[in-house]
């Protein structure tokens, strides 16, 4: 209910934003403002996910990482991308019941295969906007470290731990996810 109630509450207060970045996406490059992919949710079922579109609408390689200068990013969707506001498309996720405010971030269904024990163990939670992966420098990390964060999520999820994952990703999107990296062995890049 809490996800729900969220999920309402920001749509709301940030529709004047989504107005302007449909707008911006609109101008910026020809194509849907939409992104919509395949994900794992709970349990491992598959739901589709919804992005604020930050590429060229042109085939690609969808498995390959985004980082910072991909050639195929338009200039808003790197602006986009570097403050997570894509992301924000995702209440819609949320507020079907897809998705929730934290928890792993939704995988791609090829990556089932790869999983390993810490891999699997994140399909017991719904897939989140932000978790601790993400605060922990997210595309910086590589997948097993990743899923090992999302394992620890799972072990230690509370109502506490996401307050403070939500306090962290405001400070991520300010400051950036690699201001932030932590692997976890505890080193530091």
């Amino acid at each position: 209910m809490l996800d729900i109630f969220l999920s309402i509450v920001s749509i709301v207060a940030f529709l004047p934003l989504f107005l302007i970045m449909a707008a911006v996406i609109r101008r910026d490059s020809p194509g849907p403002i939409f992104y919509v992919q395949d994900r794992l949710g709970y349990q491992g079922k598959i739901f589709k996910a919804y992005k604020f579109r930050t590429m060229t609408h042109a085939p690609r390689n969808s498995d390959h990482e985004v980082m910072p200068g991909d050639p195929e990013l338009t200039r808003a969707g790197a602006f986009f991308r570097r403050f997570k506001l894509d992301e924000l498309a995702q209440l819609i996720n949320v507020l079907r019941g897809e998705m929730s405010v934290i928890g792993p971030r939704p995988a791609l269904p090829r990556q089932l295969a790869e999983y390993d024990a810490n891999g699997r163990k994140r399909l017991q939670v719904k897939p989140g906007l932000s978790g601790l992966a993400q605060i922990r420098g997210n595309i910086y990390l590589s997948w097993p470290e990743r899923w090992v964060y999302d394992a620890e999520y799972v072990d230690r999820c509370s109502l506490g731990l996401d307050l403070w994952i939500i306090w962290r990703t405001i400070a991520v999107a300010v400051r950036g996810e690699e201001k932030f990296l932590v692997r976890p062995d505890g080193k530091k890049d």
